[in-house]
């Protein structure tokens, strides 16, 4: 936590301000129980009414000044508060989107999402508590106690035994609930993730009718959560009961010893009853000063969650890489025994891959799942470090390159085709920026969107739905394809990306392709070997190894592994044409 206090630095001056309101708010409580002393021990013993009116507007006055105090320190608490977890929620944002595919793997986006939000709201409620309890507690507390031995020595002595009695108290049932509070947040990760995957694959559990178990399976987590909570909550009760008890006996001592000096003549009544609400006043201050370590307790869990994050450094860096330039004759993308292995994926998801191919060549990528089609491609626009080996770009090795240049110049196309809320204008300008009209009603051509999106009213208005929901899966991939087509990048990689389209318009994706980006190399990853035949080189991999390379022709001849995934999918007369 004491990291990302760094997020304060811009509101030091609200975050000295703010203890120091509420300091001198507590002055002014402190204040009104001598002036009650007098209202007590001068105005009703003497019976002056005008002395009593006279002490009840200081007492309002003191009240309407504190009021202002707290007005004001609660002020600069918020601005400090929000300020810090808007630039904390900004930077951790900003993070998190430079971590690398390996490091998103690894934490999972259930608790991103979870650290991103209750973690966040977490430490801003302890930084506003801190400002404004922080200080205030301790000086009621010590102000209250000083005040009493200021009235009377002895009866402080009653003071100095019931604070550290109460404060006992607290801090047993504080370091019982502490542990209980910091297994809160890890436990609600778990409730996150059950709720995302339950949202995401909402059509698969219906599918399968498993909403029973998937409810069970909530409330199961739900349940594990609640009891945490309530385990908690059945300590933290016992707070109020065990310190009103002690603050009872100590007003009780009081009464009784300040009763015996009232008729000695060495206390008065107005002394007795300042004595009984300076004892209330430590109670509150003591209290507040409970909830305030519960609070930072949470926030000092939910900032070292946060700090986790922040000390993880992106397995991928560009620093210090200059432009990269092509060298002449230069393969486009070449790999030299690329080896790759997933964090904890135990085998290699690629074993020494090499395979050089030139600029516009299409390249078919194929296998069985799970043989490392995707992977392959990834390492691309280096979105994963490889293990060993050189993968080379231009010519260049790709962890040469700025990562901006390097993505530039390669369009995605992934396997689950992600849309933006937005307009459709919108989507396809993630590609290009300031793309024209014309050159997407072109990417829309060539991806065989263009006739359903001018079937559209709106047309490139049309309105995008989050994740493309109001849209079909054929659709939803055509667009994507076209959104990476706008910007025209000199590698197109499609993973799979067809497969929710028919064969003919498979079939005329490919032929688009290949008329009208000549100039293009194009990646196509498909479980379809008639998506994939056309090409100039195809790559068949296995379990992680390149078995064979070469046209379909060649291929059918020389790779055995290919033919049976023909056979598998075309007719023999298909096969022996080729």
């Amino acid at each position: 936590m004491r990291e990302l206090l760094r997020y304060l630095k811009n509101y030091r001056k609200e975050a000295v301000l703010a203890p120091l309101f509420k300091m001198l708010e507590a002055s002014f409580e402190l204040i009104v129980p001598l002036v009650t002393a007098r209202i007590i021990d001068v105005g009703i013993h003497r019976g002056d009414v005008s002395y009593i009116w006279k002490m009840c507007v200081v007492m309002v006055a003191l009240g309407l000044i504190g009021l202002i105090c707290s007005l004001t320190a609660q002020y600069f608490c918020a601005i400090a508060a929000m300020g810090f977890s808007t630039e904390l929620r900004r930077d951790l944002f900003a993070h998190i989107n430079s971590l690398s595919y390996r490091e998103l793997d690894q934490v999972g986006t259930s608790t991103l999402i979870t650290r991103m939000t209750s973690d966040i709201n977490q430490t801003q409620t302890g930084v506003n508590l801190v400002l404004r309890l922080f200080l205030r507690s301790p000086f009621l507390v010590a102000g209250a106690v000083i005040m009493a031995f200021v009235i009377n020595a002895k009866i402080g002595i009653i003071f100095l035994i019931a604070v550290p009695l109460i404060s006992l108290v607290i801090y047993l049932i504080m370091k019982a609930t502490v542990p209980i509070y910091k297994n809160v947040q890890k436990t609600l990760d778990r409730v996150s993730l059950i709720t995302r995957e339950n949202h995401v694959g909402a059509r698969v559990v219906r599918a399968f009718g498993r909403q029973k178990e998937e409810n069970e399976g909530f409330d199961a987590a739900n349940h594990q959560f609640t009891q945490i909570q309530i385990a908690a909550g059945k300590i933290s009760a016992l707070l109020n009961p065990a310190t009103y008890v002690i603050m009872n006996f100590a007003i009780v001592a009081i009464l009784w010893f300040g009763g015996w000096q009232v008729n000695a003549g060495t206390l008065t009544q107005g002394e007795v009853t300042a004595l009984v609400n300076y004892m209330t006043q430590i109670l509150v201050a003591l209290l507040a000063l409970a909830n305030l370590i519960v609070a930072v307790t949470k926030a000092i869990a939910s900032g070292a969650r946060l700090t986790e994050i922040f000390h993880m450094e992106s397995a991928l860096s560009d620093e210090g890489n200059e432009s990269q330039t092509a060298p002449d004759g230069a393969p486009k993308v070449e790999f030299r025994d690329v080896s790759f292995r997933y964090v904890g994926g135990g085998e290699p998801a690629l074993e020494e891959v090499s395979f050089v191919v030139r600029p516009g060549e299409t390249i078919g990528v194929i296998g069985g799942t799970g043989c490392g089609k995707t992977t392959l491609v990834n390492l691309i626009p280096r979105f994963y470090e490889i293990t060993s080996g050189s993968l080379l770009v231009d010519g260049q090795s790709v962890d040469a390159y700025p990562m901006e240049q390097l993505r530039q110049k390669v369009g995605m196309v992934p396997q689950k085709a992600v849309l933006f809320k937005g307009t459709l204008r919108d989507n396809m300008c993630w590609g290009k920026k300031d793309a024209a009209d014309e050159e997407i009603w072109e990417a829309l051509e060539i991806a065989q969107a263009k006739e359903f999106v001018t079937e559209k009213p709106e047309q490139l208005e049309m309105e995008i739905q989050q994740g493309g929901r109001n849209l079909s899966g054929g659709q939803r991939q055509r667009l994507t394809i076209a959104r990476a087509l706008v910007r025209k990048p000199e590698i197109l990689i499609l993973d799979d990306s067809a497969s929710a389209l028919d064969f003919a318009t498979d079939a005329a994706l490919r032929r688009a392709l290949r008329e009208k980006t000549a100039a293009m190399t194009v990646f196509i990853v498909s479980q379809r070997a008639s998506s994939i035949k056309q090409a100039d080189k195809i790559l068949v991999l296995d379990d992680g190894h390149l078995v064979g390379q070469g046209t379909h022709e060649e291929l059918l001849r020389s790779c055995e592994v290919y033919k049976e995934i023909c056979l598998s999918q075309l007719s023999k007369e298909e096969v022996a044409s080729a």
